[in-house]
């Protein structure tokens, strides 16, 4: 092989020396670089978060007596969240995330959303026109320690216990089943609550957080880490005896599971599970949901919120 490239410059050398011109070789056309499009921007920067939060699962706790390690999982993996639904609204085309706008979103064409502010709604007005088979809220609940939030930034007004005490439930439902979403620090007070409504604690639904990457999600908490949510039910039955927990309505198609496993979602956002049980044990119902933001739109049902 050597001696061969020896012999092919001696020749070419010599073509130069007699005036002639060594073919040129056809140069490949250059190929356009291919820029890095802001979808794959958004992607990467997924990664790092997904990665970021693997780091800091890893670590150990105990190195960090000052930092908030859950809560700063829970931010990350709720941004990578937020930024995967805004891409599956552009119908799988992960466009430029930050310029997805309101403009792009579009109401589910069979709800009713209702932007008002809870505390001075008109509920009278609305059970005048319709009455509901269920109800479902999940409260702002306001936080009272003096670390209220353990480092995670809150995003809604929250409000007092009496607040909540003052929605009249009774003007939107005789009788049927009421859904309430609760803290840990408001479980006992929420029961009492529902027994002055009218209704008989009967259940409770736990829904267990999972990351993206099917998970345990932990979130931070006061004394443990919470992974999970509850949310209690309670029933309203005409003629039923104080203290007595009735029987489920004929209504009543099945028994749904007390668990969900579902991902957990943007902040103070729930599993889309919920629904799908509501409607699938109370099936053709009329649904009423309070305290609700433009995520908890559904077809079918009524929402009520200050966020819409």
């Amino acid at each position: 092989r050597h001696r061969r490239g020896m012999g092919a410059r001696k020749r070419g050398k010599a073509k130069e020396e007699e005036g002639e011109e060594e073919p040129k070789v056809m140069e490949e056309e250059e190929k356009p670089v291919k820029k890095l499009m802001p979808s794959r921007v958004a992607l990467e920067e997924m990664k790092k978060k997904l990665v970021t939060v693997d780091h800091l699962r890893a670590a150990n706790f105990e190195e960090f007596d000052d930092v908030d390690l859950a809560g700063i999982i829970q931010n990350l993996e709720e941004e990578v969240y937020d930024m995967k639904m805004k891409a599956e609204s552009k119908n799988g085309n992960l466009e430029d995330f930050s310029n997805l706008e309101y403009e792009d979103w579009k109401c589910p064409e069979h709800s009713v959303p209702i932007r008002t502010d809870v505390r001075t709604f008109d509920f009278k007005a609305l059970g005048r026109c319709m009455k509901f088979d269920v109800i479902m809220m999940d409260p702002p609940w306001q936080l009272a320690s003096s670390q209220p939030t353990r480092g995670v930034a809150i995003g809604y007004h929250q409000l007092a216990n009496q607040h909540i005490a003052n929605i009249p439930v009774h003007e939107v439902q005789d009788e049927g089943f009421i859904f309430i979403w609760v803290i840990n620090a408001r479980y006992d007070w929420t029961i009492e609550q529902m027994k002055k409504w009218g209704y008989t604690f009967v259940d409770e639904i736990a829904w267990v957080k999972m990351t993206v990457n099917r998970r345990l999600a932990k979130n931070h908490g006061y004394y443990l880490q919470h992974g999970k949510e509850i949310c209690v039910v309670g029933y309203k039955a005409k003629g039923q005896e104080p203290g007595a927990i009735p029987p489920p309505p004929e209504v009543w198609k099945k028994r749904g599971i007390d668990v969900i496993y579902g991902e957990r979602r943007g902040q103070s956002q729930k599993p889309e599970e919920i629904y799908k049980l509501i409607e699938s044990v109370l099936p053709n119902g009329k649904y009423l949901e309070i305290f609700g933001r433009r995520n908890n739109l559904h077809n079918g049902w009524v929402t009520i919120g200050n966020e819409l």
